[in-house]
């Protein structure tokens, strides 16, 4: 009882000073940097429970995160910014990400590891192409992009950083009750031994169905959030770089942790905007995608299980060693 009570007292205290961030750092860039932490944060955790607990590995994740950045800019474009077209997109970009998650699904689910991969990187170029062509031209304003105004109620930073922070503990709370729950166990089931869930008389094909539709639906959403935060969206989000960036947010933070893809995200972004920072006073980090090319090598050879796996599995090593010590005793 008093463990539960200390719990929900830290999950106030952390949720207070999430509100409180903006005013402690002074507001400006760094809340918009943390709200792209929490945006992408939310869209690699969507990915891990593809990767890290169902064993999925997808190219092309960013249809969902670009589809919902377009739906919502030309919702908002249309709609005059008003909060009746903030909601239509919102709800516009849910069941589009159903409908394509299924089709997606029913595609490429049956295929196995590489062949699903490739299935899903040439979908996801494909939306690529279709945000850049002159034919959705009226629509997507092909390469040159949207820019997109936000209803008068998210018209100040502190209100969008509210509004992303807040969506992603929601993320991080729903996604954990659900990784927690008979069916994510069965998902982990399905990581570890395939075979053996199909033996055991589980529908292989709907787990992993509903495990893609959920991570779609939160991605794309994360989408949403992203054009309200840049105010701009272009084909930029649905390019490769898009899926493999969140792909190596989730490695770096830890699969199968859930919560690693937020700690990725946070430290990939404000690495970059370090060194983006650095490289107007010392040349040599223009190239600082080369250090991030060796940080990803140094992670891959030294924390396989990610920064916060590797944390977990330490935890988790030495609870079982003090247990064994204690009771030989």
């Amino acid at each position: 009882m008093n463990r539960n009570i200390v719990r929900y007292a830290a999950a106030v205290l952390l949720l207070a000073v999430g509100l409180l961030l903006p005013t402690i750092t002074g507001g400006g860039g760094t809340t918009t940097l943390l709200e792209q932490v929490f945006t992408f944060g939310a869209f690699a955790m969507s990915y891990d429970l593809l990767l890290g607990f169902t064993g999925i590995i997808s190219f092309g994740h960013a249809m969902f995160f670009g589809t919902g950045a377009y739906i919502m800019g030309i919702c908002l474009v249309r709609g005059n910014a008003s909060t009746l077209s903030f909601v239509c997109g919102a709800m516009l970009a849910v069941v589009v990400s159903v409908m394509l998650s299924l089709v997606v699904a029913f595609l490429s689910l049956r295929m196995k590891d590489t062949y699903f991969a490739m299935i899903t990187l040439a979908v996801g170029q494909t939306f690529y192409v279709l945000a850049g062509s002159r034919a959705l031209q009226p629509w997507t304003n092909a390469n040159d992009g949207i820019t997109v105004f936000v209803p008068d109620w998210l018209n100040s930073d502190y209100a969008i950083y509210c509004l992303c922070f807040l969506f992603c503990v929601a993320v991080a709370f729903l996604l954990f009750q659900f990784v927690k729950s008979p069916v994510g166990v069965i998902l982990k089931g399905i990581r570890d031994n395939e075979s053996r869930m199909v033996a055991l008389g589980h529908s292989v094909f709907r787990y992993k169905t509903a495990a893609f539709v959920i991570s779609g639906i939160v991605a794309t959403l994360a989408g949403a959030l992203f054009v309200i935060a840049e105010m701009f969206v272009s084909t930029q989000v649905f390019d490769v770089s898009t899926s493999i960036n969140v792909l190596l947010m989730t490695i770096i933070g830890g699969t199968g942790t859930l919560f690693g893809g937020l700690l990725g995200a946070a430290v990939i972004l404000i690495a970059q905007s370090e060194f983006s920072t650095l490289a107007g006073t010392y040349p040599m980090f223009n190239d600082y995608m080369i250090l991030f090319g060796v940080l990803y090598v140094l992670v891959v050879l030294f924390l396989p299980r990610g920064i916060l796996g590797t944390i977990l599995q330490e935890r988790g090593r030495r609870r079982w060693t003090t247990r064994f010590l204690n009771s030989n005793r």
